[in-house]
């Protein structure tokens, strides 16, 4: 899941404001609005506000300033948090939800849904999308609101494996009290899941769970990618570890690939020592060329519980869903969601996926990030090796680490991005890492929704290159200044 840094929101429309429709054209009330909006940012919330989008376009308007409440275009290069995989607007999205309004009604979980029904079935049951990475029979599904939840959820099946439910005792999972999670990782900001980030900046003076005790729990980290490293910690405590939580791709830290070979060798060290396996794929769910990046030239690499969310929803819905071993379960009533996987939002995620296989938008995407990739090499960079230190990512998950000197004037980077005509938001990057690892700053994420042309990559690379252009000379005059 991708974390906060620099990742500044955009205000929505406001009737109040005077803020006009799909046009775009009334004025705008932005820096009204964002005062009654809750400001997750520390005041470093970005001056521009949304008035309105259609596939992988944008229209904007700076909040203040001599160009406030002129209406610009952007490219989308974020997708709302990498979430809109089929962009704005898209017909299919649109088809789906008209159809959910007039013919679905809604229930709960308590009673079977067709469309829920038919939705598990088509990605589930013995023929379904994803049979090849979830056996048949072997798994089942909960749906929650958001990606965080969703791994909020896996926590809760983890922990529940030490519980017996007939007698309300510890049952025979006690004894591991370790879940293993990895230097740089961002799971989510809610609760439990802030004791899986090595930062102490998001749990410092937050509960954190009791590590004595029959329900004691630890959490220790190493770091991502390192084979040598999980090889040690198991041979260590393999025996104390309860689960291993890792994203495939590390999104936050800076899109982290792992080395060849290593998803599967984790899997395997936890299934050896007794360990459950959670992988984190949220942000990669349909990003990399492929549905689950919990894959290599082997096929799938198993797990326990995987999370899926982002793309998911198909830039409408904020949802995820929570694929988990039968055998994991929580106590009865124990984690009843007013969100599981209700008429709506299935019928959102079936014809979306369906869309997606049908349009082959997967192997379009490994094609388009192959030309992704060459454009911000050539383009970006290439050419301003002041600013920009490393490219890494597959499909259309990029990411284009910052050096330090540009690090340091990240805000400033974003506003003439955004100005220039291309929408991108930055990760924090893993910062200092153990084992003589690398420092790792932060990092824009590059990652366009699956519909993206090429003549929009084009000009998203073209946005991008244009707004490094001008920061660089406006960095290059700040510091010629301090030295006159």
């Amino acid at each position: 899941m991708s974390g906060p840094s620099g990742q500044a929101g955009v205000s929505g429309p406001s009737a109040e404001a005077g803020v006009g429709g799909p046009s775009g054209e009334a004025g705008v009330g932005g820096a009204a609005g964002c005062e009654l909006h809750l400001d997750h940012y520390g005041g470093r919330r970005l001056p521009f506000e949304q008035l309105g989008g259609r596939g992988v376009r944008m229209r904007l308007a700076e909040t203040s300033g001599e160009r406030a409440g002129t209406p610009f275009e952007v490219i989308d290069a974020s997708g709302g948090y990498a979430s809109a995989c089929l962009g704005a607007g898209h017909a299919v999205v649109r088809r789906a939800l008209t159809r959910a309004a007039d013919d679905l009604g809604y229930t709960t979980d308590e009673i079977a849904a067709s469309e829920r029904t038919l939705l598990l079935a088509e990605t589930l049951g013995a023929r379904g999308l994803w049979r090849d990475h979830f056996p048949p029979g072997d798994y089942h599904v909960s749906g929650r609101n958001s990606g965080s939840e969703g791994m909020e959820l896996a926590l809760r099946l983890v922990l529940e494996t030490r519980f017996d439910r007939r007698t309300l005792r510890p049952g025979r999972g006690m004894g591991r009290d370790v879940i293993l999670a990895f230097e740089g990782a961002w799971h989510g900001w809610t609760g439990t899941l802030t004791t899986l980030l090595n930062r102490r900046h998001y749990r410092v003076g937050l509960p954190a769970p009791a590590v004595d005790g029959p329900y004691g729990l630890r959490v220790q980290f190493v770091p991502f990618g390192l084979a040598e490293a999980v090889r040690t910690f198991f041979a260590e405590n393999g025996h104390r570890v309860l689960a291993v939580v890792v994203e495939p791709v590390q999104g936050d830290a800076g899109v982290l690939l792992p080395p060849a070979g290593y998803l599967r060798e984790l899997a395997d060290l936890a299934r050896e020592h007794g360990a459950l396996l959670v992988a984190d794929e949220v942000l990669t769910f349909a990003k990399t060329g492929r549905f689950f990046a919990m894959a290599d030239e082997l096929g799938p690499i198993p797990t326990d519980v995987t999370v899926i969310g982002k793309s998911l929803g198909m830039g409408v819905l904020s949802t995820s869903m929570v694929i988990a071993r039968r055998a994991l379960s929580v106590r009865p009533s124990g984690a009843v969601a007013t969100s599981d996987l209700r008429p709506l939002t299935c019928a959102v995620i079936r014809d979306g996926l369906r869309f997606i296989v049908v349009r082959q938008l997967l192997e379009r995407s490994a094609a388009l990030g192959d030309a992704l990739e060459r454009l911000l090499r050539r383009e970006v960079l290439d050419e301003f090796p002041d600013l920009y230190r490393d490219l890494r990512g597959t499909g259309v998950l990029y990411g284009l680490e910052l050096t330090e000197r540009a690090a340091e004037h990240l805000d400033e980077l974003r506003r003439s991005l955004i100005r220039a005509g291309t929408y991108v938001e930055f990760m924090a990057g893993a910062g200092r890492r153990s084992h003589g690892l690398p420092y790792v700053f932060p990092t824009m994420r590059v990652a366009p929704p699956l519909v993206t042309r090429p003549d929009d990559l084009e000009r998203l690379v073209a946005g991008i290159r244009a707004g490094s252009a001008k920061f660089q000379n406006a960095l290059s005059d700040h510091y010629a200044g301090d030295h006159r």
